[in-house]
């Protein structure tokens, strides 16, 4: 198998998940299969990539040009994609979590869900700062319920 086609495999995976998420955020299934199963099987994929071809290739993260010099092996810079889906999905997956604990609505998530798929860390922050201005104008609580 090609770099070329484990990277469209693994960019399917994670776009039936995310479109699993923004579906149907709080399901109990997505929310066992989707911020789960998914990841770790990116997880396994990451790590096996990793181990296969670490020692074979040059560059590194001390430096910008290193990790450029890492990332011109096709299998490195499919690990560090395969880095991003895993960690944007984890990122997502507890957006919708977090969600569904404090009662935002769906509307409001579904935004945030999207620019995270997209933008990763600027969709969190969009959740974030959505959230911070709900709870302070009494939508619904910065800290979740209590569980029983």
């Amino acid at each position: 198998m090609t770099p070329e086609q484990l990277f469209s495999i693994l960019n399917a995976i994670a776009a039936v998940a995310w479109i699993v998420l923004a579906v149907a955020p709080r399901r109990r299934w997505a929310n066992l299969i989707v911020p789960t199963v998914v990841p770790l099987a990116l997880a396994v994929v990451y790590v096996a990539i990793v181990a296969a071809v670490w020692t074979r290739s040059e560059g590194g993260f001390s430096s910008l040009a290193d990790v450029a010099t890492l990332f011109q092996n096709p299998w490195m810079l499919l690990a560090g994609w395969t880095h991003y889906l895993a960690f944007d999905l984890l990122v997502g997956s507890w957006e919708a979590r977090d969600a569904a604990e404090r009662g935002v609505p769906y509307f409001l998530l579904l935004p945030c869900l999207v620019l995270t798929f997209l933008f990763g860390p600027a969709g969190w922050l969009l959740y974030l700062g959505g959230r911070s201005a709900m709870a302070r104008a009494g939508g619904y609580p910065l800290t979740p319920p209590a569980r029983r």
